[in-house]
């Protein structure tokens, strides 16, 4: 993963976002030596959501197979922190 800090990323930022959304890189954005942000192509946030959808339906699934009655949307999302 390349690493920058926010300076560098302000003075090239075309350059960094074409190497996200054409050469496949992921970018660690710094703040004072620490990584802060990441910046990642679009197909890998769909599998980041694609992923984090399926743990969520399984989180669903174990909610409902665990309980005899029927569990309410919105008691669901509180409990999800939806």
């Amino acid at each position: 993963m390349i690493r920058l800090s926010t300076s560098e990323l302000r003075k090239d930022t075309a350059d960094a976002l074409n190497r996200v959304a054409y050469g496949g890189d992921r970018i660690a954005l710094q703040r004072r030596g620490k990584d802060v942000a990441v910046i990642v192509s679009v197909e890998d946030y769909e599998l980041l959501r694609a992923i984090e959808d399926r743990a969520d339906m399984e989180t669903i699934r174990k909610i409902k197979a665990e309980s005899s009655e029927d569990v309410l949307w919105d008691d669901l999302k509180k409990e999800l922190g939806l």
